[in-house]
């Protein structure tokens, strides 16, 4: 439907439009809940283009919200995941979700105090080469505004990624918002929140743990060897995004690994 702002700003005016559009009595519409939700600001009248739904003489759900269980690995296999951005945080879920337990190693800092040194970026014009906007816990979109959106239409449904981030403290309104937008402020949160269902569910992750080096036997990777000198043995999963150059670079030759 196209509503004007003020019909659009709450359940209670929403349920309003409701009765007019369905014909329905004000004491039919027990709830309305919104699934997608746009603003069109190309003329000069602003209108908002909802889709609803209406719940009409029947009890809504009480929790819109699809969460996942995540349950104990701490004693299962693990699988090595290389970056701590979007892809190594979402694949560490996925391992647990299959029932693996992920051991995330990042180059960077955490999130918090990653922010510390990107703020040192414009103030002193000092950067930190691997604590910055590419380095560091939740990857080069961690400090961008907190924009979460993709035009593709050929990758899949992304609502099952919307409702994670929900469940790990984004509003659910990024579940109806066409270009759905977590916020800079709230990001940093979900992160943590995401970092800490990885750690309560006997996983790891490890800050300023770069890969130095895969570990291969034969035409098989065992593993990864850290700059410090440490050593993780496992399946290896690289979501290092493009800005880590330096981990397609082994022995001056670029090794592609098929997965």
């Amino acid at each position: 439907m196209r509503v004007l702002p003020e019909e659009a700003v709450n359940e209670q005016a929403l349920c309003r439009v409701a009765c007019r559009e369905t014909g329905e009595k004000p004491e039919a519409i027990k709830a309305v809940r919104v699934l997608k939700r746009s603003t069109d600001a190309r003329q000069r009248t602003i209108y908002i283009n909802v889709t609803l739904r209406i719940f009409i003489s029947e009890e809504p759900e009480e929790d819109c919200l699809k969460k996942i269980e995540y349950k104990d690995v701490s004693k299962s296999k693990s699988v090595i995941v290389v970056g701590a951005g979007p892809g190594g945080l979402f694949a560490a879920l996925r391992l647990i979700e299959s029932g693996l337990r992920p051991i995330v190693l990042e180059r960077g800092k955490n999130v918090r105090d990653r922010k510390k040194d990107i703020v040192l970026i414009s103030r002193e014009h000092r950067v930190n080469p691997e604590s910055n906007y590419c380095f560091g816990e939740g990857g080069a979109g961690a400090f961008s505004d907190g924009k979460l959106y993709t035009r593709s239409k050929k990758r899949g449904s992304i609502d099952r990624i919307l409702h994670i981030l929900c469940q790990h403290g984004a509003s659910t309104s990024i579940l109806s918002d066409v270009h759905p937008h977590i916020g800079s402020d709230k990001l940093p949160r979900v992160i943590e929140n995401i970092r800490n269902r990885i750690l309560q569910s006997g996983g790891e992750v490890h800050f300023e743990a770069c890969m130095d080096s895969l570990i291969i036997r034969g035409d098989e990777v065992f593993g990864v060897q850290t700059r410090d000198g440490r050593s993780y043995i496992g399946p290896v999963i690289l979501a290092t995004g493009h800005a880590a150059r330096d981990v397609y670079r082994y022995n001056n030759r670029l090794i592609y690994l098929r997965i």
